[in-house]
């Protein structure tokens, strides 16, 4: 069924951000800039949510950072988590956990394998990987933590598992992204989170699923949304929510959905879009998300216009 993108409105009550490629660049620091703009929409009341494919104990990290209180979403919409009490080294309360069964995911691990990806595990707060995974290292770094290591993974599976990231060289993940929806059509969800990255979650599972369950319990209309994304797996909640910014490294398909590009993660892009949507008054927000969608259809426009021929 297509998306019904809601009409936007003003004021937003809700920021809902990516943390890769949108909220952080490969260096992995948040913006002053970045910084002040959340402080100062909390301070007004706005509430300002972390939506990622990172486990949720990683993306903790930057929702301390940016001093939320509001739940955090990881893999994708298919954990969240209350944040914990300030001090607190423990993880926040479980609101949202939908794993996978594990026969499925058994299925993923050889079907993948078998096309030259390498899957490894999520399982709550669990990272798992093959004992000789070359990436382990940097996957713990990159997690903030070590991972488990495994013998066999399909062996490693005997309970339902929260998402299976399987890498690849680029543009493979892609390329198989199609044929891993068609076979696992209705049994898992598939998506893209990095170029390098192909990700299954339990069906339904997505980051709209996840922003809508948000919104409710927090009894604020879609259309009254800020979401910021960058990639396939922000997809549907770009779509879902009035005031959908795509960065403008996002694919041509993505940026579609969204009612604004954003300036890049260099420019502080997701300080820019909370400066003029939100910090700014009801009559100034509105004039800037008119230009901001206008300069957006340009840009699609610009990019869809065939090449102009070259002078002989």
């Amino acid at each position: 069924m297509p998306i019904k993108t809601p009409e936007p409105i003003l004021p937003i009550r809700l920021i809902a951000l990516d943390i890769d490629g949108t909220l952080v660049g490969d260096d992995l620091v948040i913006g002053a800039d970045t910084r002040a703009a959340v402080r100062a929409a909390r301070a007004r009341g706005v509430i300002v949510s972390l939506v990622t494919g990172r486990m949720v104990s990683s993306a903790m990290h930057f929702a301390r950072e940016l001093e939320l209180d509001s739940p955090v979403v990881g893999y994708q919409g298919a954990l969240v988590r209350d944040m914990p009490v300030a001090g607190s080294d423990r993880l926040g309360r479980l609101l949202v956990h939908t794993p996978m069964p594990a026969a499925v995911a058994r299925e993923i691990v050889a079907w993948t394998r078998e096309r030259g990806l390498d899957p490894h595990l999520n399982h709550l707060e669990r990272l798992i990987v093959r004992f000789d995974d070359p990436r382990a290292d940097e996957y713990g770094a990159f997690i903030g933590g070590d991972p488990e290591l495994s013998g066999d993974l399909v062996d490693a599976i005997r309970h339902p598992i929260t998402k299976i990231l399987a890498a690849g060289e680029p543009p493979l993940p892609t390329e198989l992204a199609p044929l891993a929806r068609e076979r696992f059509d209705g049994v898992a969800a598939v998506t893209i989170s990095h170029p390098r990255f192909l990700e299954f979650t339990a069906p339904g599972v997505s980051k709209g699923r996840a922003i809508r369950w948000l919104a409710r319990r927090l009894r604020i209309p879609l259309g009254a949304v800020l979401a910021v994304g960058d990639q396939w797996n922000d997809f549907e909640m770009l779509a879902e929510v009035g005031h959908g910014a795509a960065m403008p490294t996002a694919p041509a398909e993505v940026a579609a959905v969204a009612r604004y590009i954003a300036p890049p993660v260099a420019d502080e892009g997701v300080a820019r879009m909370i400066e003029a949507l939100v910090l700014a008054p009801v009559s100034e927000a509105s004039a800037a998300a008119e230009r901001l969608a206008g300069e957006a259809v340009a840009r699609r426009a610009a990019l869809a216009a065939p090449a102009a021929p070259v002078p002989a």
